[in-house]
């Protein structure tokens, strides 16, 4: 029995959780590794890679000399993050399904499965850094390009006491030449960037399988006619690619960008210009407060914020009202995105953070 204790790694086929799954061992755990498949499909489809993945952490586990266990935790992937997915894009909001992947299925269902399986603790291959004193605080990683506590920042005491970030003072080319030297086969494999673990496949046509799309007009904010949306659900704040707004009369050449949608009257307002004024905000409001160390620091707090994952961290004043918070922020912040989330750190340390109103 190892004297640091038994964990169980969540292999993924990737190489950020193989080269976990190294340094744990190296680090003298007794490492076990977990396999989790949360979305049936076809496994013939264009986009299935949940096979090749299984294959490549199948090779890792092989060469580590480790078990790899497989779970199917599909039903409380549907019942916990993409019913709310669905929800979301049908109320005209654009939600970030990682962050509530990360919280009902890596760090809920897989970690109440590996301590019924006698884990001490679980891992992963996120780059973040847990620092666990007087409880347990999540502090960004190393790799400013590759921190992901943006998608951790729901996470609880529990979950933080329970787990490792090995990769968390690590760079990825370090971690990808940590990998290479050590013989795995996934060394140089692309990072995955679809929707949590449902992975690469054309959004638009995944969409419609689950709504119904619902054409309309596009307007300008003076409610001009210049075109017509195959959804509201598929257009976000800021976007320019795939409006399908040509030349219009008297109104230069300069592209188009979507600055609002307006689900009463399935409208899509678009503006001209990358820097156009309707882009920018100072404020916004979030609800489905979340704080990591379970209550907000303070009423009213400076701190820095960001709005989407790998955003330059902003400064902004927060100002808290039970499970509401209002941002203010030094400068105008462009393409604020309700459904997406607002998460907030203080001397590298993430605090929590909340759903954009």
């Amino acid at each position: 029995m190892s004297s640091k204790g038994k964990v169980i790694i969540g292999l993924s086929g990737g190489v950020d959780s193989a080269v976990a799954a190294l340094l744990l061992k190296n680090q003298g755990w007794e490492v076990e590794a977990l396999f989790m498949k949360n979305w049936e499909e076809d496994d013939t489809a264009e986009y299935c890679s949940a096979a090749e993945d299984l294959a490549d952490a199948q090779s890792v586990a092989d060469k580590l000399g480790i078990p790899l266990h497989t779970m199917n935790f599909s039903a409380e992937y549907w019942e916990r993050v993409f019913q709310y997915f669905l929800q979301e894009y049908q109320a005209g909001r654009t939600p970030n399904p990682d962050v509530l992947c990360n919280r009902e299925i890596k760090f809920k269902a897989f970690l109440d499965h590996a301590l019924i399986m006698g884990a001490d603790c679980i891992a992963t291959g996120h780059y973040a850094r847990i620092s666990c004193d007087n409880g347990c605080r999540l502090i960004q990683a190393e790799d400013d390009n590759k921190d992901q506590t943006y998608f951790l920042y729901m996470l609880g005491q529990h979950a933080l006491k329970h787990s490792l970030f090995p990769l968390g003072d690590l760079t990825k080319p370090e971690v990808r030449k940590t990998a290479r030297q050590a013989g795995f086969e996934n060394y140089n494999k692309k990072d995955s960037t679809g929707i949590c673990f449902i992975g690469e496949r054309r959004f638009r046509d995944f969409l419609t399988t689950y709504l119904p799309a619902n054409p309309g007009e596009i307007q300008t904010p003076e409610g001009k006619v210049i075109g017509r949306h195959e959804g509201l659900m598929y257009y976000t704040l800021g976007q320019r690619q795939g409006l399908g707004v040509g030349g219009v009369a008297g109104s230069g050449e300069a592209p188009w960008f979507v600055a609002a949608k307006d689900v009463k009257r399935n409208v899509l307002v678009v503006v001209q210009g990358h820097d156009h004024p309707q882009l920018f905000s100072n404020t916004l409001e979030a609800g489905q407060l979340h704080w990591i160390a379970g209550n907000p620091p303070a009423k009213r707090l400076h701190c820095q914020a960001r709005c989407r994952h790998r955003q330059t961290l902003q400064d902004c004043e927060i100002h808290i009202d039970n499970n509401s918070m209002q941002a203010t922020f030094a400068s105008p912040q462009r393409a604020i995105t309700p459904g997406q989330s607002i998460v907030l750190y203080k001397d590298k340390e993430c605090l929590g953070g909340g759903i954009i109103r």
